[in-house]
């Protein structure tokens, strides 16, 4: 166990440097200044030496306040927003404040209400800490960086503390997963190791469709999805999670589903930096999504396997890949929204808003108004771009985006703090948007629970002509989404 007195920076010193950051603490004790006797209670342990654990640095400033280091990512000092930490041997009633001092973004939820996670060893849900206790500003103490700093109160003196900056999501709950699946014995559910990531993790890709579809010679209609791509980003994976469980359920929408596309999905295309704790990048360093263009098969290995499959199906004339979703989550927006490509062909330009708008008929926390379509410089070697520019004028490649934080409803101006389950459903949500897309209602059987219209400000009207599939009528709606906040404290028993 690591023990060291920690003084207190003075303003404007080199302590405020990313550079004297090696690794994760661990089992990192904070003894007072000028103290030399045995520890006690309050003695605070931190520790981030576990599986997507993220801390580099704890410096004591006084009695109660503790100034927090988050960890770069590997070989890539430029990235420092994820953390995620223990505190242990606290004090019944022991109040602190923690200041996280060196995000490197300066644009955050933190200033429309967003709050860290917090759960404890006898209380192992995940909670988000009331907003008042969180403060975010500029502080002149750390060359004028924002800060992030909350307030807290121990309460169980026997109890291990974690904190985080959002829902954690390890590669080995991922791997757990996975095995609970396969080993349901569903045909219509395959599960396959498209390859290995540097450090030899599993590359998955799983495959959901009726065992029609997958006969030799079948045409076949592909969803192609992905996610994790961007370590941090931890609520794309409950996304992804809720895509997989709705699609493999026995919900008559889920069934037409089947029958008439193949879902390719691969929920996690960075697996090193999963487990390693990182923000943005791999293992090496590299931010995956901006590789597309030409990854390497040895520095980027899970992305340069998903392109040669891809490129193998758009190659195959009995495959149609009709879509490419890749999950995100994003640190300053609300709601889930998309990212599209800007095409020179009005029809297909127009084509392409179709899924968007009618998910966002059936998403409450979906906006059509946050939804944008572009082709800025900076985002060519991402997937959307890429693959965009590759595929056909039948195929629609997106980015899709969920806040970190809260969505706003259509009509009302409060946010509404996302949890687990919140991005599950909003992953239901996108599967059942395909029955839409491609009229598929006719395959479903009349028991069939109709298709929720949670919204109350509909999206923008849209032309039937542009939808696949046979002929449905769809109403024509407008839409938008206020974006002004009122926030409330969640309740929290810490």
């Amino acid at each position: 166990m690591a023990e060291r007195s920690q003084t207190a920076p003075e303003a404007g010193n080199d302590l405020g440097n990313d550079d004297t950051i090696g690794g994760n603490v661990s089992k990192y004790m904070v003894l007072p200044t000028g103290y030399f006797g045995q520890p006690k209670k309050g003695h605070l342990i931190f520790d981030a030496c576990f599986e997507s654990g993220n801390l580099g640095r704890v410096d004591q400033v006084s009695e109660f306040e503790y100034d927090l280091f988050i960890r770069p990512d590997t070989c890539n000092p430029r990235f420092r927003v994820w953390f995620n930490f223990t505190v242990e041997n606290v004090k019944e009633s022991q109040r602190v404040i923690f200041n996280i001092v060196n995000f490197s973004k300066t644009k955050s939820l933190y200033r429309d209400g967003m709050a860290p996670m917090v759960k404890s060893t006898s209380r192992p849900k995940w909670q988000r800490l009331p907003p008042k206790n969180v403060y975010y500003y500029r502080c002149p103490d750390h060359r004028k960086n924002y800060v992030m700093s909350f307030a807290f109160c121990f309460d169980r003196e026997e109890d291990i503390y974690q904190f985080a900056y959002c829902y954690p999501y390890t590669y080995t709950r991922f791997q757990h997963y996975l095995d609970s699946l396969q080993k349901r014995n569903m045909d219509y559910f395959f599960r396959e190791q498209l390859g290995q990531s540097v450090q030899q993790r599993h590359l998955d890709l799983l495959t959901i469709t009726s065992p029609d579809n997958l006969r030799e010679g079948a045409e076949q209609k592909v969803v192609f999805i992905t996610g994790r791509v961007h370590p941090g980003e931890t609520p794309s994976s409950f996304v992804c999670q809720g895509i997989i469980d709705f699609l493999i359920s026995q919900h008559p929408i889920a069934r037409a589903l089947r029958e008439h596309l193949v879902f390719k999905i691969a929920p996690m295309l960075n697996p090193d930096g999963v487990y390693l704790g990182n923000y943005r990048c791999s293992l090496m360093g590299f931010d995956l999504n901006r590789h597309w263009l030409d990854p390497s098969p040895w520095a980027h290995p899970t992305l340069h396997g998903v392109k040669q499959l891809i490129i193998q199906m758009y190659n195959d004339p009995k495959t149609s890949l009709e879509f490419y979703i890749d999950i995100h989550a994003h640190s300053t927006m609300m709601n889930g929204f998309m990212y599209g490509n800007i095409f020179e062909d009005e029809e297909r330009f127009q084509r392409q808003a179709v899924f968007p708008k009618l998910l966002c008929q059936n998403a409450e926390d979906f906006s059509y108004s946050s939804t944008s379509f572009n082709r800025d410089a900076v985002k060519a070697g991402t997937g959307r771009r890429f693959l965009g520019g590759l595929l056909d004028h039948t195929s629609y490649c997106y980015t899709l985006e969920v806040s970190f934080y809260s969505y706003i409803i259509g009509g009302t101006t409060a946010a509404v703090p996302y949890t687990e389950e919140a991005y599950m459903k909003l992953g239901r949500n996108v599967a059942r948007t395909f029955l839409d897309y491609y009229r598929l209602n006719p395959m479903v059987e009349k028991v069939t629970i109709p298709m929720p219209r949670l919204r109350k400000e509909k999206p923008p009207p849209y032309k039937h002509p542009l939808l696949r599939g046979p002929a449905s009528n769809h109403p024509n709606s407008k839409g938008g989404k206020k974006s002004s906040v009122n926030h409330k404290d969640p309740s929290n028993s810490f």
